[in-house]
């Protein structure tokens, strides 16, 4: 239907918009959103936004005393590294799949087969052709979650420099033993929704919580109110962004792009990992009942202890802080 020169001309628009967004943790959390609210019916984006700024606060979390007093300078750029690394690479492959069906849309055609030129799964291929027939909007989220954990399971997580600098050291087996790490859904109230990360290396657990999490923030009480935050609260990064709606008072890290310089990213040659490491039925299971409750004060007594752990350290051995 379309000629070489139209299909290139579309391989160029994508290449060239992905790589534009995805710069840094501020540009792919923005273009994640701007997508969602331009196509609601990808609710996956929405969710993609969210978890996005998660990876935001948690780097410039590293740039706080507690942790700059806990952790060496090369074990914080080690951390760095891997929520980078994992972010850019979640984007550099579903934000194609996103302007494919961007395009598709406009055209009122499905351009699906595209996807191989940008080395995305068949899986996947295959699920936004049964959406584009049965538009079943929560199908193909748990699809994108099932595909994007996937694609970080080989290049991040069983990858030999993190596995060995990051995943097998005792700051990161400690952080999960104590569940001190936590996806949040802010809003512009007193209220925080969201859950625990645990087991992060085990792509069961990371995809069971991303479905977890995707049925949390569209629930009838979170969704409106998370959404009003995203839209209305710029991202820099630094949790200033929402712990005073929670009259918190916490030491705040500051902005992201005044901490880390735009990285350069080796774009390695990807393997489908729907070929290579197979696919298990359980990941279309749905979960157990979630739970809604409040936040707040479970997570931030988790931060004061925390702070109180780092200032008796302070206190006790206050040389090289």
């Amino acid at each position: 239907m379309y000629g070489d020169e139209s299909v290139h001309s579309y391989i160029h628009y994508i290449i060239n918009t992905t790589r534009k967004h995805n710069k840094d943790n501020i540009s792919r959390t923005k273009a994640y959103l701007s997508f969602y609210l331009e196509n609601p019916e990808i609710k996956w984006a929405f969710l993609a936004s969210m978890v996005s700024r998660n990876a935001g606060w948690n780097m410039t979390d590293l740039h706080l005393q507690p942790f700059k007093k806990m952790l060496g300078e090369e074990e914080r750029n080690q951390l760095f590294m891997t929520y980078e690394r994992a972010n850019w690479l979640i984007f550099s492959d579903a934000f194609p799949q996103l302007l494919v069906y961007k395009l598709s849309k406009e055209l009122k055609t499905p351009l699906f087969h595209l996807l191989k030129k940008f080395h995305v799964s068949v899986f996947m291929e295959n699920e936004w052709k049964l959406f584009w027939k049965k538009r079943e909007q929560d199908k193909l989220m748990t699809a994108l979650i099932i595909n994007e954990q996937n694609v970080i399971q080989g290049p991040v997580v069983k990858q030999a420099y993190f596995q060995y600098h990051v995943f097998n050291r005792l700051p990161y087996m400690m952080q999960n033993f104590l569940r001190m790490n936590a996806v949040l859904f802010p809003t512009k109230s007193n209220h925080l929704y969201g859950a625990y990360v645990q087991g992060f290396t085990n792509v069961s657990k990371r995809i069971a919580l991303g479905v977890r999490l995707a049925n949390i923030l569209y629930s009838p009480n979170v969704y409106d109110k998370s959404l009003n935050f995203a839209i209305t609260q710029e991202h820099t990064g630094s949790r200033k962004d929402f712990e005073p709606f929670l009259s918190l008072h916490y030491p705040y890290s500051p902005m992201l792009r005044g901490l880390y310089p735009v990285i350069k990213h080796q774009d390695n040659i990807r393997k489908d990992w729907w070929k290579t490491g197979g696919f298990r039925n359980r990941w279309w299971g749905q979960p157990k009942q979630i739970s809604l409750e409040d936040m707040k004060t479970a997570y931030y007594r988790k931060r004061d202890m925390l702070f109180a752990y780092y200032y008796i350290k302070n206190a006790i051995s206050p040389a090289g802080d």
